[in-house]
């Protein structure tokens, strides 16, 4: 019988000791994962970095079609959504909102770097797995992945015939998926992959102001590679990818919303005067629920690719070229007062291109030295833009007549602040990898990447009225007085060039204590290059109540890691383990003005350490237990100027805040999960097949200013999945659960935008986690 290829999402020690003594006399031997990690084709136990690696095969089933649902199978990864951009971390380390970015976790797709944010939310199609790499990668995954890598492997085409067509639909929330793939020989010598995949959704939020269902999804992906194996020395693949995937609606809502704290106001709340001010009363609606006021909102993307990959035999030695274009753009509205009142919204657009081209010499395996060796070239123009509106009917300028303290806002009528960014790069680096097996058992490492960096940036505010004129500077002083004071905004128009030349070494040493056990040791150190901020509403040094930013440095990391690998019970059990300690300077951080903007700065220092178990366990032939374990700390080193809570501000009226010795954003101390597979006949043609996941997370917190009151509590998420199919795996069809334990889970919250500066009431919104869902799911192969 072939064993089925479980993924490497592992198993704790205690279960693993626990089932020594029950290891019967026939021998059950796991089947080998294999990845690409260090870019060469090679057993994950034999890789010495810490590395998860889920199958396509396992992220098909579980019904994992994004970066956000493979989070909760890889502890210490966190990727969130937010109203205005997206998050993504490892570690505790991430980049946090604002388009100048590029993720200081690497998504690399077949090697091609995908380092902008809104990359990260494009649908998973026909994959052979995701690794994820964590910690520094600044060799071998160069570009900017100073906290890990995501290394996604596409399916590639077959030399026989094959094909595949699933269809899953969700009821509750009207989820449909259809999926097609064939794959096989096109001639002697070329073969061809082609897949597609349309998903459609109405959601789990009831936006009781449209009186829709959302987020509503529409995402299609088309993907087609050819492979052309010219000879025995040379082969080349080709691949062209599609893919639109456009939302309506968000998974937001208000889920607080205080008395304010100015006396005038006579404890009323935002909701609550806004409701007054004639906004309809669903708006009073401030607890997690499943419910939302909003005016609409949505997010309409398309991503095009194209990849060539070159391999060429040079005697004992391979040449890889991999050269790529790839561009996106998107447009989306965001109702940003999170709120059924119409008081303003925002409009934004981005624009990308990048190509790149990497050549590089791999040495054979086996000698006494080792090496991969080579150069990369990438260059990318990005241009953004959005646009404050503030619409006919708002309650802005009605809430300054109704409340003298507020007058100036009856200026913000009808009127518009758009702003223009602009970023391009240009990239050149050079790198090598070199291994000295000095014994059959003890091997050292030693690699480096030179890079150097030039970067363009601009950016350009000013006010306009609904149809675009430009309102002159000096011509309305009322209304930029009200701009400045009131919404931290303030005209202007920045441009700057930044040049940087940097070399990141590493070292590691791995010794094997015995064919089964694998102990290694590494030292890195990493950068993550400087940019311009594109969401600043004020420039340095404006006469406005938190100065606006524009250039920010670079920030550095220095890590050490040591762990092992190990195969027990003769190839039935694996168990690895890591423990970590990572020093960052300079970190760059996104902080939100309390009011509309968001400032990127330099956190001084901050430190992240923490350990890592995984491991699986073939208990019988027939089921399988896997799972993870993780536990981290960090903690931010002379910190003087993070964000403050609403309160905070409040009582000290000071917008900055003292961070030293406090924890990060989405850092949960402990996290794991544990999964359970069988999988055995149920007659002579069909087989019963079976998986069930826990997935836990501690405590942890989802704004970036770490307000207590929106504190994620601990939980036990479940998610399972049941089987009936034909026993040559020719068709199945399933039940697919998701989050069956109904928690309510936050991904991201933030303060209420302009309630608590204008009126000093406390309101916080969140991005929900979709709530419990059971699919079917049906599967023909051929």
């Amino acid at each position: 019988m072939k064993l089925r290829r479980y993924p490497m999402n592992a198993i704790s020690m205690a279960v693993l000791m626990a089932g020594a003594g029950m290891v019967s006399a026939q021998q059950l031997v796991l089947e080998e994962v294999i990845v690409t990690a260090q870019l060469r084709t090679e057993s994950l136990q034999d890789v010495p970095i810490s590395v998860n690696a889920v199958s396509g095969t396992k992220m098909f089933e579980a019904g994992i079609d994004k970066i956000e649902d493979l989070q909760a199978y890889v502890p210490n990864l966190t990727m969130s959504e937010t109203g205005i951009g997206t998050n993504i971390y490892v570690r505790g380390i991430g980049s946090g909102i604002n388009q100048g970015f590029e993720q200081s976790v690497g998504m690399y797709v077949d090697g091609v770097y995908h380092g902008r944010a809104q990359l990260s939310r494009a649908p998973f199609l026909d994959l052979e797995r995701v690794e994820v790499l964590r910690g520094p990668q600044n060799i071998l995954y160069g570009k900017n992945s100073i906290a890990g890598a995501l290394s996604v492997i596409t399916a590639k085409p077959t030399d026989v015939f094959e094909g595949q067509v699933s269809v899953l639909y969700e009821p509750e929330h009207d989820e449909q998926v259809y999926d097609l793939m064939l794959s096989g020989p096109l001639s002697d010598t070329v073969s061809g992959r082609l897949a597609y995949r349309k998903r459609t959704m109405d959601g789990y939020i009831d936006n009781v102001t449209t009186g829709k269902d959302e987020p509503e999804r529409d995402e299609e992906t088309v993907r087609l590679i050819l492979a052309w194996a010219a000879s025995d020395r040379l082969d080349a693949t080709l691949k062209y990818e599609h893919n639109s995937f456009d939302v309506t609606g968000r998974q937001i809502e208000i889920i607080t919303d205080r008395p304010s704290l100015n006396p005038g106001l006579g404890g009323a709340n935002w909701s609550g005067l806004l409701a007054s001010l004639g906004a309809s009363p669903s708006i009073l609606d401030t607890r997690q629920d499943f419910k939302r006021t909003s005016n609409g909102d949505y997010s309409d993307n398309t991503t095009d690719n194209l990849t060539l990959s070159v391999n060429y035999a040079l005697g004992e030695h391979t040449v890889t070229y991999t050269g790529a274009y790839l561009e996106y753009d998107y447009r989306e509205l965001c109702d940003c007062d999170f709120t059924g009142a119409v008081l303003f919204d925002l409009l934004s657009e981005e624009d990308y291109k990048q190509s790149s081209h990497e050549i590089r010499l791999t040495s054979p395996v086996g000698n006494t030295i080792e090496y991969i060796a080579g150069a990369y070239y990438q260059d990318s123009e990005l241009s953004f833009n959005d646009r404050f509106r503030v619409p006919p009917g708002s309650l802005i300028p009605v809430l300054g007549a109704a409340l003298p303290p507020l007058a100036p806002l009856q200026t913000l009528n009808q009127i518009a602040v758009p702003r223009e960014f602009t970023s391009d790069s240009e990239l050149f680096s050079l790198f090598a990898q070199v291994t000295w097996n000095v014994t059959d058992r003890l091997h050292l490492t030693a690699g480096g990447r030179w890079s150097d960096e030039e970067k363009k940036g601009t950016r350009n505010l000013v006010v306009t009225d609904l149809n675009g004129n430009v309102i002159p500077a000096g011509a309305a002083p009322a209304l930029d007085a009200t701009l400045a004071g009131l919404l931290n905004t303030y005209r202007h128009d920045l441009s700057g060039k930044r040049n940087e030349d940097k070399f990141s070494p590493s070292l590691l040493a791995e010794y094997d204590l015995n064919d089964d056990v694998m102990l290694y040791a590494t030292w890195s150190k990493g950068f993550k290059s400087g940019g311009f901020d594109a969401r600043s509403n004020s420039a340095p040094g404006s006469p406005v109540p938190v100065p606006g930013s524009f250039a920010y440095d670079d920030e550095q990391a220095t890590s050490y890691e040591v762990g092992s690998k190990m195969v027990l019970f003769g190839g039935r059990a694996e168990l690895n383990a890591a423990l970590f300690f990572t020093e960052y300077e300079d970190l760059q951080v996104s902080i939100f003005d309390g009011v509309l903007g968001f400032n990127v700065g330099n956190a001084a220092k901050a430190e992240t350490l923490g350990a890592e178990l995984d491991g699986r366990w073939m208990v019988t032939e027939w089921f399988t237990l896997s799972g993870s374990l993780a536990y981290l700390d960090f903690e931010f080193k002379d910190y003087p100027n993070g964000q403050c809570t609403q309160l905070q501000r409040i009582q000290t009226g000071q917008p900055l805040c003292d961070y030293d010795g406090k924890t990060n954003q989405y850092v949960a101390e402990w996290s794991g999960t544990l999964s359970g597979d069988v999988r055995f006949a149920i007659a002579d043609s069909l087989e019963f097949r079976g998986t069930l996941d826990l997935i836990y997370s501690d405590d942890y917190n989802p704004s970036q200013n770490l307000d207590p009151i929106v504190a994620q509590d601990a939980y036990v998420k479940v998610n399972a999945r049941l089987a009936v199919g034909a026993n040559d795996g020719m068709w199945e069809v399933a039940l697919v659960g998701r989050n069956l334990t109904d928690k309510e889970i936050i991904t991201y919250a933030n303060d209420v935008p302009l309630a608590s500066n204008l009126t000093q009431s406390i309101g916080h919104y969140a991005f929900v986690e979709r709530e419990r869902s059971v699919a079917i799911q049906g599967i023909y192969r051929f």
